[in-house]
């Protein structure tokens, strides 16, 4: 097996050492965030069950990007339209998983956009 770089490695230390502590539930399952350089996709997780509740990104049919400008606004509409797909599944009340990344930038406004959009984190 190859030896890791140590960005990836560092990378995957934050995830695990993240997921230690966070764990999805049916009443708050687990908002998990995958941060491409190009992309940014959310799903919510029900971890009891391994399923996926509700899945949301910049490559959806759903999602336009004509009026938005940079990533970060992109992240932001992302977020507002997961929240308005969870609320129709009956989730109100999430557990945020950043994936290893930062509370800055996207992710921030990913998050930012599922308060708008009426999530609980």
């Amino acid at each position: 097996m190859a030896k890791q770089s140590s960005k990836l490695a560092a990378r995957n230390k934050r995830i695990t050492r993240i997921r230690k502590k966070i764990s999805g539930t049916p009443e708050r399952p687990r908002m998990c965030v995958f941060r491409s350089n190009r992309h940014i996709y959310v799903q919510i997780i029900d971890d009891t069950k391994h399923h996926t509740l509700v899945s949301m990104s910049t490559e959806d049919k759903e999602f336009t990007a004509e009026e938005l400008k940079g990533k970060v606004a992109q992240a932001g509409r992302v977020g507002e339209i997961a929240a308005k797909r969870a609320l129709a599944a009956g989730i109100n009340k999430v557990v945020f998983d950043r994936g290893g990344n930062l509370y800055h930038g996207r992710v921030k406004a990913l998050a930012e956009g599922a308060r708008q959009g009426g999530l609980s984190l």
